[in-house]
């Protein structure tokens, strides 16, 4: 029997999103959502998302679990590396994953927790690259600026 799936959405400064618990871990992050499951771990998660709009240092305390391949899951290991108001290219973490910087742009656009997992931390080499979440790159600029990345964007 698959373990059921539950989200809690809240609002944020850059809109509503909802965070999913499969089976004791956060599995994903989207935006929109009316979830309402007020489980243990998403009640965490909420908190710990609310902490870094107020502190964007906060560092995450999650149990997570990335679906797909393993070369997702290494990468958002590795962006999950990355500190807050710091950032890499797709051709840094490529060159640290032994993969190319395209894979690392499909993999970070397939990053299934996005915020949690710092993907809007990589940038192209000469542009800021893409976003998934709603509102794109302006959306990536936000989060960038709130945690003090604002000297690599002017």
């Amino acid at each position: 029997m698959a373990a059921p799936v539950r989200s809690l959405s809240l609002d944020t400064p850059v809109g509503r999103v909802s965070v999913t618990e499969t089976g004791a871990a956060i599995t994903g992050l989207t935006w929109g959502g009316d979830g309402r499951d007020e489980t243990p771990l998403l009640l965490r998660a909420q908190g710990q998302i609310a902490a870094y709009f107020d502190d964007p240092h906060h560092v995450f305390d999650l149990p997570i679990r990335i679906g797909g391949t393993p070369f997702l899951a290494d990468l958002c290991a590795a962006l999950g590396a990355i500190p807050a108001g710091e950032t890499r290219t797709y051709g840094d973490m490529a060159r640290q994953l032994g993969v190319s910087a395209q894979a690392v742009g499909q993999g970070c656009g397939a990053n299934p927790i996005p915020i949690i997992v710092p993907c809007h931390r990589v940038l192209g080499a000469e542009t800021l690259g893409g976003y998934s979440g709603t509102g794109g790159v302006e959306t990536k600029v936000w989060l960038l600026r709130h945690e003090g990345a604002a000297g690599l964007l002017i």
